[in-house]
């Protein structure tokens, strides 16, 4: 049994069972401060009451993200202790500034926040829980700048066989890490709405709570319509970034193996990694690899064929990964479009709310992709062009880290299925009536 291996796919257990949960913190609690912020500015009750059920929600959402979590960062001692020794100066202390600063930031208020209705002004109550959105998202600024320091190293020098960091403010500006946080962020808002838009649309299919769910709709269709074109938009930036600083990475999203001039985009492939070539290729458009990766038709786009056969990426995983988030990512623009024309007629319109109902994985599935992505894309390296995965791994068996990967799944997979049932026939059974538990 290879520890790397299996560590690798631990940590991917882990990091996947986690990001299950925290896009929906990270965008519901943007979208519940502003249900709660229209209840402070217009005195409608029912905006208390969404704000109470869409809370309902967020905190059992919250409350397991926090537990995987926790686990997660365990692993950098556990199974990555090599990697944590090597780059533990620069690597820690950003994950140590989101923990001490932002996380307990957040999980304070949020108690504030739970027990403070009836303690608290509506104002001062609203406001705890914007500190709640901006700490929940701060701490993935954090979290996505120790990342993107992972996928494009810089302010550091190796000293004494380690990684030391040498300018703090240069590891907070890494291009690579604001292009990650400027669409990651926004893809969370993006599955919250479409997490509030698609229960919402199982109410109306029903006919119930119209007023309630039809406000909510709507409300998440304008986060949605929003952060689903700067997603788009964000993503392109991206891309063009890590054809810069990724070479492989950008190859092995389009499975190309040869460099050429006016490189063609390959809409289907069946990469064959070990010859070195595409078994089958359908959809080719001249010149639009070239142009996607450096904004310029007639560019130069490097072939996988010419980097070290140890230094590529595993390409089938890579390829599929990019093409399942980017055609979803159009999808949800165009159902975002869509809706957008029909939020007067939400009641009208059930193809649309079915569609919207069964649409709740989508986003899911898209950002889990995108994660894959940006790590698998990224091997071998676990620190782009300065550490090997291989290298990183702690000095333990493989029958050690395979009884605790089997625990991660048993527990993480009984874990899950409470919180989604909580979260569910929360979902389902609708929200309480209206009661006005708040300071005026």
């Amino acid at each position: 049994m290879d520890p790397v291996f299996l560590s690798r796919l631990q940590f991917a257990v882990a990091t996947m069972f986690h990001f299950l949960f925290v896009p929906l913190t990270l965008g519901l609690s943007i979208i519940i401060a502003w249900m709660e912020t229209q209840y402070v500015r217009t005195g409608d009750k029912v905006y208390l009451q969404m704000t109470k059920f869409w809370g309902k929600i967020f905190l059992i959402n919250f409350a397991v993200g926090v537990v995987t979590g926790i686990t997660l960062e365990f692993q950098f001692g556990t199974n990555w202790s090599r990697y944590s020794e090597y780059v533990g100066d620069v690597f820690g202390s950003l994950l140590a500034i989101e923990a001490s600063v932002a996380f307990f930031l957040e999980s304070t208020f949020i108690g504030i926040w739970v027990f403070g209705w009836k303690k608290l002004s509506a104002k001062a109550h609203a406001a705890v829980m914007w500190v709640i959105a901006i700490a929940g998202n701060l701490s993935a600024v954090w979290i996505l700048t120790a990342n993107g320091f992972m996928q494009h190293p810089v302010g550091y020098t190796i000293r004494n066989g380690r990684a030391e960091m040498t300018d703090f403010f240069e590891v907070l500006f890494n291009k690579f890490a604001i292009l990650e946080i400027l669409h990651v962020i926004p893809s969370a808002c993006l599955l919250s709405a479409f997490f509030v838009m698609g229960i919402s649309a199982w109410h109306l299919l029903k006919k119930q709570h119209v007023d309630f769910f039809t406000r909510s709709f709507r409300i998440a269709l304008v986060f949605g319509l929003a952060a689903s074109l700067i997603t788009g938009f964000t993503g392109d930036l991206h891309g063009t970034h890590v054809a810069e600083v990724q070479p492989a990475k950008l190859a092995a999203m389009e499975a190309h193996w040869e460099t050429q001039t006016k490189a063609p985009l390959i809409m289907f492939a069946i990469p064959d990694q070990d010859a070195g070539k595409n078994l089958i290729e359908i959809g080719s458009i001249p010149g639009l690899l070239s142009f996607l990766g450096y904004h310029d038709f007639n560019a130069s786009v490097r072939g996988l064929n010419d980097f070290p056969k140890d230094e590529i990426p595993p390409v089938a995983i890579t390829f599929i990964a990019f093409r399942t988030m980017v055609g979803l990512g159009t999808l949800f623009i165009v159902l975002m479009v869509y809706g957008w024309f029909r939020r007067d007629k939400l009641m009208e319109s059930p193809i649309f709310l079915k569609i919207m109902l069964f649409s709740i994985p989508l986003p899911y599935i898209a950002i889990e992709m995108g994660w894959v992505l940006a790590e698998v894309g990224r091997q071998p390296w676990i620190v782009y062009g300065l550490m090997k995965t291989s290298d990183a791994v702690s000095p333990v068996h493989g029958y050690q880290v395979m009884i605790s990967l089997i625990a991660f799944i048993v527990i993480y997979g009984l874990l899950g299925g409470v919180a989604y049932y909580l979260i569910g026939k929360h979902a389902l059974k609708g929200p309480a009536p209206i009661e006005v538990s708040v300071k005026h």
